[in-house]
């Protein structure tokens, strides 16, 4: 497993080391000891998602602002544009994001710590997630910027409208929305 820094520093690419043959691949999705070496954080996962998607859904921008949560986030079925912004307003690179390509294909797994807003774009006719998180899913804690600021300049590289839920939709302005510290 190697780790690489995006240019957001806290957000890490990690890669597992994957065998191939013949019979098909094998590889190590998590492993404690190596993920504290590599992130140089000593996290308990509580929580595993899934979740299921059709193309062009968009999903996101979500965080907890009580109870927040880190992920370690990967696709095992299709591909999507994974979007990750920083919401902390105390960083350096608070309101800059990073997207990329995520995949069953690329097997690159994504390690997104507290105070990041979360969200994906569906770029295959379906994809799924898994996510392990180091806290609960709160409802009442949660909160969503909008996808659209135009403040974030996210290019989400849409082909078509994207389908959004209602509650995306209502989501708030970052100059708006609830930040953390």
């Amino acid at each position: 497993m190697i780790a690489t820094p995006t240019a957001i520093p806290d957000l890490l690419i990690i890669e597992p080391r994957v065998f191939n043959d013949n019979r098909g691949f094998f590889f190590e999705s998590f492993n404690k000891r190596k993920f504290t070496e590599l992130t140089g954080r000593d996290v308990d996962f509580v929580q595993d998602n899934h979740s299921r998607s059709a193309k062009n859904v968009l999903r996101g921008l979500h965080y907890q602002i009580q109870h927040p949560q880190a992920k370690l986030v990967r696709v095992v079925r299709g591909s999507v544009l994974d979007v990750t912004v920083d919401i902390r307003k105390s960083s350096p690179t608070f309101g800059q994001h990073i997207a990329l390509e995520l995949s069953a294909e690329n097997k690159r797994m994504l390690w997104i710590p507290e105070g990041f807003a979360h969200g994906f774009l569906v770029l295959s006719d379906t994809a799924e997630l898994l996510y392990k998180t180091t806290d609960y899913w709160f409802p009442e804690h949660e909160r969503c910027v909008r996808w659209d600021d135009p403040t974030l300049a996210i290019n989400w590289k849409l082909q078509a409208a994207p389908v959004v839920a209602a509650k995306d939709a209502k989501g708030k302005y970052l100059a708006e929305a609830e930040l953390f510290a």
